[in-house]
């Protein structure tokens, strides 16, 4: 299909949607929030309105009932990856277990990261569920697909691992070839990993729903108010400063654009595409009555899934990373990748005639050793959460709850888990940061080329060779 029938960027589809389903009877959108209006003085000051942002205003809120908390956003709510995401509120890992189980409660620590994350779906819609929020949730869980023997051999490799971290059989398996087939249709699946650790979302209704909650609660949010410098005690911005003891930052891959910030955290580029809704005879032919979160076990990934008025929405890379960590323009998809991921969608179900609707792009945040982290200095009141490769829509909910626990001088739950005051070294500088990037993602399209074509078992030796240059293993 052309690409210019497909709506690009406008941020995404799900936030699109999210402002359409709020217009009032008269067909107008809801009023844009007030940027900052002059130099104002709070107890907390949040840098961000994403879920990290949002979660934590919303348990520092629950700990610090009489702070005064502000939240300042450079576009609007929901604008990062926040509002452009795949809508997998997962259970599944969040960074690289080996790295986590350097901190002080090791192997331990890890394992009740997994826990906090599994137990976090339901306490999220829960919540949502408490202030008649709907975000189109089912908790179908996940499945990973291997089509080709070596995708299967990784597939086993990876419940075998799960279950050395804590998992077990009914926390993730191995399914059959047949197995999977009763689940979805989908020609050549030798087999999937299956996890039930999964909700399908709407990510715009659950962005712009929390956000609401927080308002409501009293939490202030300025949008059109970037941070230009963030210094113990203030935040200065292009409408005046905000002074407070306590300084959250909640950028994710934003991160890169704050001064000195620009190694910290890498902004990896995720791309998406959604069909127009697919007829009843489709579905019939493809199945996915479960609603199960979808994913690829190649090393080029897909993610996808079921949307609650009958869609596809479909996810890859594409292109993953932008000279100097420069960002998109308000989510714009370039046509190669709309065509490799609408070529994704047909190698899928090639029998099926699919439709898109609207591309777009986002960036998450990725540290160096591919591991979150929770950080606040009670000395100089400044703290920040990020780096969640992915996972962000789980882990932003455990971060911001893990951070505004830190703040309120609580030791719970949530303080111990391992990513809370670690620290992931700098990324290199430019052009290294450019070069291993394109490297890493070449070498691993270079491997699924190869896997495709032969019956072996083993991972491609390109696999493992840019799995050396991310430093992922």
């Amino acid at each position: 299909m052309r690409t210019s029938e497909v709506i690009n960027g406008q941020v995404s589809f799900w936030m699109r949607d999210t402002a359409d389903s709020t217009r009032d009877p008269a067909g107008a959108a809801r009023p844009e929030r007030p940027p900052l209006d002059g130099d104002t003085t709070v107890d907390v000051c949040v840098v961000g309105a994403g879920y990290t942002g949002l979660w934590t205003a919303y348990w520092l809120r629950q700990a610090l009932p009489d702070a005064s908390i502000l939240v300042v956003e450079a576009r609007h709510v929901g604008y990062g990856a926040s509002g452009r995401n795949g809508g997998w509120l997962s259970g599944k890992m969040i960074g690289l277990p080996r790295h986590l189980a350097e901190g002080p409660r090791g192997r331990q620590g890890v394992v009740e990261l997994r826990r906090a994350a599994v137990d976090s779906l339901d306490e999220i819609l829960g919540i949502m569920a408490d202030h008649d929020i709907d975000v189109d949730a089912v908790h179908g869980g996940y499945l990973t697909i291997g089509r080709t023997p070596s995708e299967l051999a990784r597939l086993r490799a990876a419940v075998d691992a799960e279950h050395a971290w804590g998992m077990t059989e009914e926390d993730v398996r191995l399914l059959s070839a047949a197995e999977t087939a009763g689940r979805i249709s989908i020609d050549g699946v030798l087999g999937a990993l299956y996890s039930p650790h999964n909700v399908r979302l709407h990510p715009g209704k659950l962005v712009t729903g929390l956000a609401s909650v927080v308002e409501a609660a009293g939490v202030r949010i300025a949008e059109r108010t970037p941070a230009l410098d963030l210094r113990p005690g203030r935040v200065r911005t292009p409408h005046g400063t905000v002074t407070a003891r306590h300084i959250l930052r909640a950028t994710e891959g934003y991160t890169a654009r704050l001064p000195g910030r620009r190694r910290d955290m890498l902004p990896m580029n995720s791309s998406m595409v959604i069909t127009e809704p697919l007829s009843e005879a489709d579905w019939k032919a493809i199945g996915w009555a479960g609603r199960e979160a979808l994913s690829g076990a190649q090393h080029t990934y897909f993610y996808a899934q079921r949307t609650a008025d009958g869609r596809i929405a479909l996810g890859g890379r594409g292109l993953p990373y932008r000279f100097g960590s420069r960002l998109d323009q308000d989510g714009r998809l370039d046509r190669w990748t709309i065509g490799r991921l609408s070529g994704v969608l047909h190698g899928l179900w090639p029998g099926l005639r699919f439709r898109l609707a609207h591309a777009w792009c986002g960036s998450l945040g990725v540290p160096r050793d591919w591991s979150p982290s929770v950080v606040w200095d009670p000395a100089t009141g400044l703290g920040h959460a990020g780096g969640y490769v992915g996972q962000g829509v789980t882990a932003a909910y455990l971060a911001g709850r893990t951070l505004a626990d830190l703040v309120a001088g609580k030791d719970t739950r949530y303080t111990g888990l391992p990513w809370t005051g670690r620290r992931s070294p700098r990324w290199e500088p430019e052009p290294l940061r450019w070069l291993g990037s394109y490297a890493m993602y070449g070498l691993y399209r270079i491997a699924d080329l190869s896997e495709a074509t032969t019956r072996h078992e083993r991972t491609s030796a390109f696999a493992r060779l840019a799995d050396t240059v991310s430093g992922r293993h």
